[in-house]
């Protein structure tokens, strides 16, 4: 198969795309968190595509996508609480809301599970996208099952090249990190962190509530009911160590661990914040982000531990602290580190 790459300013390559979703085909394509890989929602046939072109295992949900707020009623059994205000508030936008699913919503999008996640992403050419396909989006992450999210169109090629027909290309992605998502069953919990953080739902509802995969492993047994909940994932080839502390802490540990690797013939490269950066001395280093700006750390992660991939064998990352999108950040790095961190 050959994989085109076609501009979003090109309003028939946005035409082409929505005629293969109507078709039961896949198309790579833009979002303000990363790029996504779609197939008409409705259609179990045409989602199974998506776990075979990415070589996903079926047990993980997907989030279906929508052009319209009240598109999303008709994909749960009911309205979920609270939902319209959240809408009014962060749609369109990164934040990905579950409820009960309704019966037009086939097994292959839920993993099986009783319950469906929705959003409506804030890209105009998504939107278009999903428009003119006239059917709700299922779309996870445009990448290798477990590889780092796709933050460019060139990051799509890389592992979908031979796989799908088409990528749209829309320029970077803003945040560089998936969706929040929220569940509506029962308290509000936020399933997996993004750019729409506990604080911002909280000022909205009261009590929300952080599931205990968010920085830890699912339990023995324990089925994802979110995208991003398995043990390892957005993970390079490389292997990727942890270790947070404040700057100087973390930059010597991370030192040390740099000449470890040196010195038993690997070659290591440091991810640093642009606080502890001066404390690598010669080491190669390459810079994330500032940890007063913890949204910065996320729009750089994904790319960043794909550039690095190509020059290391062993990844040396700074953790941070939690607050805000710290939460987002510090999750999707314990998952492509396999959990392989130290606490200073």
């Amino acid at each position: 198969m050959i994989t085109s790459i076609l501009s979003t300013q090109d309003t028939q390559a946005v035409s082409a795309g929505a005629d293969l979703i109507k078709a039961g085909g896949l198309v790579a394509f833009p979002t303000e968190t990363v790029y996504g890989l779609g197939a008409n929602g409705l259609d179990g046939a045409a989602v199974n595509r998506i776990f075979e072109a990415k070589g996903r295992p079926n047990d993980n949900p997907l989030i279906l996508h929508v052009a319209e707020k009240e598109d999303a009623f008709p994909l749960w059994a009911a309205e979920p609480p609270f939902a319209r205000k959240l809408m009014d508030t962060f749609w369109p936008g990164p934040l990905t809301l579950i409820y009960y699913r309704s019966d037009i919503v086939p097994d292959e999008v839920t993993a099986g599970l009783d319950t469906v996640a929705v959003r409506m992403p804030d890209n105009e050419a998504a939107r278009a996208l999903i428009a003119a396909a006239g059917v709700p989006v299922a779309a996870p992450s445009a990448n290798l099952s477990g590889k780092p999210s796709p933050t460019t169109a060139a990051h799509v090629l890389q592992d979908m090249d031979g796989r799908i027909p088409l990528i749209l290309d829309g320029g970077p992605c803003r945040y560089g990190v998936e969706s929040t998502v929220l569940s509506l069953v029962g308290v509000p919990t936020i399933l997996r962190p993004g750019a729409v953080t506990k604080e911002m739902l909280a000022a909205i509802l009261g009590e929300v509530a952080l599931a205990p995969s968010i920085l830890q492993p699912l339990g023995a047994g324990e089925k994802a009911a979110s995208p991003g909940m398995k043990y390892k994932h957005y993970a390079p080839n490389a292997q990727v160590l942890v270790v947070v502390g404040e700057a100087p802490a973390a930059a010597g540990r991370l030192s040390a661990l740099y000449d470890e690797c040196i010195a038993a013939g690997k070659r290591p490269y440091i991810a640093a914040t642009a606080e502890a950066l001066p404390f690598y001395d010669r080491r190669r280093c390459a810079l994330l982000g500032t940890r007063q700006d913890p949204t910065t750390l996320c729009s750089r992660l994904f790319a960043l531990l794909r550039e690095l991939d190509e020059a290391a064998d062993v990844i040396l990352c700074e953790g941070v602290g939690t607050e805000g999108t710290g939460l987002a950040f510090m999750n999707r790095l314990l998952r492509s580190a396999g959990f392989r961190v130290e606490y200073l």
